[in-house]
């Protein structure tokens, strides 16, 4: 379970990376980052407490990291 976890963070922090440097983004590395393991920790305890989500850990961690993503700098720009 902890193992689970230090991967969906490595994995969260390498798509928010991946993300910046492709220009996917232009929140800056550091906020993209922290976006993108923000999204998977949440989906990650979601999926521990209802069972919600893809089988494979790796791809909630990529599909939570590109959702946070997409709906956090949008829902705050103007």
């Amino acid at each position: 379970m902890y193992m689970t976890l230090m991967g969906t963070v490595v994995i969260a922090g390498i798509v928010g990376y991946a993300s910046e440097r492709s220009g996917f983004t232009q929140n800056g590395i550091i906020p993209s980052i922290i976006i993108c393991i923000g999204g998977a920790f949440l989906f990650y305890f979601v999926r521990v407490m209802f069972g919600i989500g893809f089988h494979s850990a790796g791809m909630n961690a990529i599909a939570s990291s590109i959702g946070a993503l997409i709906i956090v700098p949008f829902h705050w720009r103007k």
